[in-house]
């Protein structure tokens, strides 16, 4: 299912703020790829990821509709569009090491950001402050042309990291846009610890699966870029590990950690055999992710007291390792389009299993936000081991 289509019935404020927080994380890490297939020089895979950018944008513009309505949505639209072509023509400057290039993009992207500001602030009918709403845009900028110089120069730590750190911020700034198409009353009810506990989940689980998409990926670009990659899977795992801990006590926190990073593990044995041609390999390590999704199934069962039955919650994980075995096999394949395809199933299915796991904890432990991820959140933005 597309998540252009998806939004369409999005009605609730709830519905709302998980819908502007997915598609606002998405367009960050679309923006980001199709930036870096400029400055590599991948046209193939850069339409493919141009492609998804649009979706993404054309699902934003009908949440917009849902919640501003269709007039805010056109204007919305506009100034979006001319965002996503501001960033690739910053790409082209870096690309083509032409200072000149960068520094008027870069000053389109100010711009574009000011008049972001400016339109939710009218949209919002003042709930929102134009100079707040444009700083969250104006980081979101500023991190997106930071990874690309990052990546341009080789600086891969460097580059993985300020994509998460973007993700993360773009995908709470979700919340704050959600909140200001609603009165103050209504906007108090997204703010409640379920609430909190859905999106920090949700954030962090939908993050796992794209940077697992990165590090499959970079497996193919060589080692620097595949470490710099895995060591984001690595923070995340221990954001995820902070979370469950904050949930359920640190010696059911460990054992988590232990089962995620064994799955983690399994993939990335799976993309290693698929990047090898090692049709054996790839076997037994489909054998392997099958043994992980049973012991994840059972470990997440029993935190929430048996409320969901590990069989139902194994075939998730195991849904989720198929997407990500299907996303690898197409990028080796040089399907760009199925592999963009599996990333964002993948990616909502994720989503899908926060929801419910965090349904499951509601109704058997103490509600407590979680501990990790970034804390700095959108504000302004209204925004293996080898």
């Amino acid at each position: 299912m597309r998540l252009a289509a998806a939004t369409a019935a999005t009605t609730s404020p709830k519905q709302v703020r998980s819908g502007f927080e997915q598609l606002l994380g998405l367009h960050t890490l679309f923006a980001v790829r199709q930036m870096r297939s400029v400055v590599a020089a991948t046209p193939d895979f850069g339409q493919a990821a141009g492609a998804s950018l649009q979706q993404n944008t054309d699902g934003l513009s009908g949440l917009v509709a849902s919640a501003y309505g269709g007039t805010q949505a056109d204007r919305f639209t506009q100034l979006w569009q001319r965002h996503l072509a501001d960033l690739v023509s910053y790409a082209k400057g870096v690309a083509g090491k032409d200072t000149s290039a960068t520094q008027t993009a870069r000053a389109a992207l100010l711009a574009d950001a000011d008049a972001y500001g400016s339109w939710l602030a009218g949209a919002s009918s003042g709930r929102v402050q134009a100079r707040a709403a444009a700083a969250g845009v104006r980081m979101h900028v500023e991190e997106l042309m930071r990874q690309a110089d990052a990546y341009a120069a080789r600086d891969y730590q460097q580059a993985y990291r300020v994509e998460r750190e973007a993700y993360e911020h773009m995908f709470t700034a979700g919340a704050a846009l959600a909140k200001a198409s609603v009165t103050p009353e209504v906007a108090v009810g997204l703010d409640t610890p379920p609430e909190k506990l859905r999106s920090a989940f949700a954030m962090l689980l939908g993050e796992h699966m794209e940077l697992i998409v990165d590090t499959q990926r970079a497996t193919f670009a060589g080692s620097p870029e595949f470490d710099a990659a895995a060591g984001q899977v690595n923070a995340n795992t221990t954001a995820l590990t902070k979370a469950m801990g904050a949930i359920v006590g640190p010696q059911k926190a460990a054992e988590f950690q232990t089962a995620w990073a064994n799955h983690v593990e399994g993939l990335l044995d799976y993309t290693a055999a698929v990047a090898g041609n090692d049709q054996a390999a790839k076997t037994v390590t489909k054998q392997n992710l099958d043994g992980f999704a049973e012991r994840l199934g059972l470990f997440l069962s029993d935190i929430v007291k048996n409320v969901l039955a590990a069989d139902p919650l194994t075939d998730a994980i195991t849904a989720h390792d198929t997407h990500l075995i299907n996303h690898v096999d197409a990028y080796a394949a040089k399907d760009y389009t199925r592999a963009q395809q599996m990333e964002l199933e993948g990616y909502q299915q994720m989503l899908g299993v926060a929801n419910t796991l965090v349904g499951a904890i509601q109704r058997t432990v103490k509600p407590q936000l979680p501990v990790g991820g970034s804390k700095t959140g959108g504000g302004a933005m209204a925004c293996r081991r080898r």
